[in-house]
């Protein structure tokens, strides 16, 4: 596992959300919120490979 998959993942498992702020072929761009959701706390800016395979086509951490 990726080191940007890996900050996602404890994110997630801290019961924080996520949403993607942009997106390429290649980078993703995504902001980290607090557990509501309501506020952007940190944001995550990478090409890694497995972070793009893990978020795939979703826009935030509630979309399955």
């Amino acid at each position: 596992m990726g080191a940007d998959l890996d900050v996602l993942r404890r994110w997630e498992s801290g019961g924080a959300t996520w949403r993607v702020l942009a997106r390429t072929p290649d980078e993703l761009d995504v902001a980290l919120l607090t557990c509501d959701g309501g506020e952007q706390v940190g944001r995550l800016v990478s090409t890694e490979p497995d972070l793009l395979a893990y978020v795939g086509d979703r826009t935030t951490a509630e979309n399955d």
